[in-house]
């Protein structure tokens, strides 16, 4: 059984880029990430402590991103995916992020999907 938690368009304003202009704004990043994790025991109990808590993975994301000042757009989604893995009780995540590229008309996307390690 596979039971996804999901967040859409998340913004997260950062410094990313690698040209000396890009280190000197904020550009907003867009994540879509889509977690597995067993809603089960959430759903029998109703409450929250139970549950994946998804705006504690927002600010997560927002915190790994804003903290990173990362050039790349692969490195700032490696860095966000192992964290919410390690983090957070998920077994898997997919994981898109977007950056709109405003002096070239169009959006730089990458996607990754990571498995939480097994010891």
């Amino acid at each position: 059984m596979t039971d996804n938690v999901s967040i859409r368009d998340l913004g997260v304003a950062a410094v990313i880029g690698w040209h000396p202009w890009e280190r000197e704004i904020e550009q907003t990043l867009v994540f879509d990430v889509d977690m597995d994790a067993d809603v089960r025991r959430a759903a029998a109990t109703d409450d929250l402590a139970d549950a994946l808590d998804y705006s504690a993975v927002a600010t997560a994301i927002a915190t790994v991103v804003r903290e990173g000042r990362f050039r790349l757009i692969e490195t700032a989604a490696e860095r966000v995916a192992g964290h919410l893995l390690a983090a957070f009780p998920v077994a898997s995540l997919r994981l898109e992020l977007r950056k709109p590229i405003a002096d070239g008309g169009y959006t730089a996307v990458i996607t990754i999907e990571r498995s939480r390690e097994i010891q």
